[in-house]
């Protein structure tokens, strides 16, 4: 049996992969989401991550369809209380910004979507400058207070504004944040480490990383040559077009091959053994992608194969520090 482990200050315990939820009603269907669920929960997994915003960006949605999803397996299945929910605020077509009454507004929204009356994790998807950090804060710990939200975290945050919140929530005494969501892979560095790295570690914080697998570049499925079916294909195989983007592939299969392990379980190793990572965040549109994410559970890379990847994946084209849609 896979260990938990604890998410930050709260009293969150979670599976050492966090099941990316931004498929659910997108490229997976309702049946192909709920086995997907069936057999990461089967397996030991616990930590669902959702947004409220999935998937408006297809047309004919509006938003929310992912937590629908979510909420009609959680009903289904009546586990709700095994499941750690994570979803976000702030992208939602109708629900767009950090202002506090848009914050209670739109996680009533998600409450009633994902059917419960409480969500575990609840994160402010992309940082609106616009709104007082303490605006912010205390909307989310009233929210806290009402029993609506157990622990909050913040994904695509500056460094300045992270620390800014939670001094305030140091010095009033309000909710703070335990986790962050930031883009973090072995192709995309210094989105992460540096400040706001340096930030989380002082505070304690979790990190769950997004864009684990680079939208599937670090699988080892797109090669010069191939032809892959995934609405992701674009973002994925730009990577190969970079130096980088080759070293990281070149040192990912060596490793892969001598571990008798997937390409993918091999990244997903080296985020998880980085310093901070408690769960890095990976999706599966189909039962048979789950194996190689649930590997990270159980591999454990040795400090030759670790100092080969840090080392392929160093230096060369930097890899900016873009949002993405995490």
């Amino acid at each position: 049996m896979t260990s938990l482990r604890k998410l930050g200050s709260s009293d969150l315990d979670v599976f050492p992969l966090s099941l990316g939820g931004n498929v659910f009603g997108w490229t997976a269907d309702e049946a192909q989401s709920f086995a997907v669920l069936d057999a990461y929960t089967a397996a030991g997994g616990n930590f669902v991550d959702t947004a409220d915003t999935y998937s408006a960006w297809v047309p004919g949605n509006e938003g929310g369809e992912s937590e629908t999803v979510l909420g009609e397996w959680l009903a289904a299945r009546g586990n709700r209380a095994d499941v750690v929910v994570a979803t976000k605020v702030g992208a939602h077509p109708r629900y767009k910004g950090l202002s506090g009454v848009n914050i209670k507004a739109a996680a009533d929204a998600s409450l009633r979507r994902l059917r419960t009356d409480y969500i575990d994790l609840y994160y402010t998807h992309f940082d609106d400058p616009s709104v007082p950090v303490e605006e912010i804060i205390t909307a989310l710990d009233e929210l806290v207070r009402a029993g609506k939200v157990r622990a909050i975290a913040a994904s695509n945050l500056s460094p300045e504004r992270l620390q800014e919140s939670l001094d305030l929530s140091d010095r009033e005494g309000l909710a703070r944040y335990v986790a962050l969501q930031p883009r973090y892979n072995l192709v995309s560095r210094d989105s992460y480490e540096g400040p706001l790295r340096d930030v989380a570690s002082r505070a304690g914080l979790a990190v769950v990383p997004y864009s684990s697998l680079a939208s599937g570049f670090l699988t080892g499925k797109y090669r010069a040559g191939a032809v892959v079916d995934s609405a992701r294909a674009g973002s994925a195989g730009a990577h190969l077009e970079s130096e980088r983007g080759q070293r990281v592939l070149a040192a990912l299969d060596e490793v892969a091959r001598e571990r008798g392990a997937e390409v993918a379980t091999v990244a997903l190793a080296w985020l998880a053994s980085r310093p901070t990572v408690v769960a890095p965040i990976a999706s599966a549109r189909t039962v048979e992608q789950l194996p190689a994410l649930l590997g990270v559970a159980g591999l454990v890379l040795t400090e030759g194969e670790l100092g080969r990847l840090t080392s392929a994946s160093g230096s060369g084209s930097g890899s900016g520090s873009g949002s993405g849609s995490g």
